[in-house]
């Protein structure tokens, strides 16, 4: 009996850019979530951790462009060792515009709420949001459907997950899950 083609899940795909990006979730003393409320694209209006494409022309890693992106839109210096990467998400034709691979960075320890040294910027305005209002935010929908809860339930651990925008409403699939292990 032959065997049955292979599907191939890119056949369908359109040609578009590739952008590799990191967002960094950082959370205070009192387990709230620094969000930004983008002005700028992408998701203008919306919410969003902090964050911002790499670099990767000037060779710079997903772990230095976390600490770059921490610095330069919440003024925080943090070490290699204050942040983790807990997740990584490839979102392929987001509103058909470009293919994005994310790196999920989180801080290993609380930061400061007041170490913050300005809450608005030209990207947009800074807020310490309680996790359980997160989702009542104006968030992407990728982002509502996908992206936090899995960065919830995988504080401590990591998670791989592709979404695929071309279909509508657009599919996902964990690829790789290991939730925070109970101590």
């Amino acid at each position: 009996m032959p065997a049955e083609p292979i599907h191939d899940p890119l056949a369908d795909a359109p040609t578009l850019p590739y952008r590799i990006a990191v967002l960094v979730y950082l959370y205070d003393e009192q387990g709230r979530l620094l969000m930004l409320h983008r002005r700028k694209p992408p998701n203008p209006g919306m919410h969003s951790p902090i964050g911002g494409k790499v670099e990767f022309h000037k060779g710079e890693s997903p772990h230095e462009c976390a600490v770059r992106e921490t610095w330069e839109e919440a003024g925080i210096r943090v070490g290699y060792q204050d942040l983790r990467l807990f997740g990584i998400v490839s979102e392929r034709a987001y509103e058909n515009e470009t293919h994005w691979m994310i790196f999920l960075f989180e801080s290993t320890r609380p930061i400061a709420a007041a170490s913050v040294t300005r809450m608005t910027f030209d990207e947009g305005a800074l807020q310490w949001v309680p996790i359980g209002d997160i989702a009542g935010l104006a968030l992407p929908e990728t982002d509502r459907r996908v992206m936090w809860p899995c960065a919830q339930k995988h504080r401590g651990g990591f998670f791989m997950v592709e979404i695929d925008c071309t279909r509508d409403p657009f599919d996902f699939r964990i690829v790789e899950s290991e939730p925070r292990r109970a101590p």
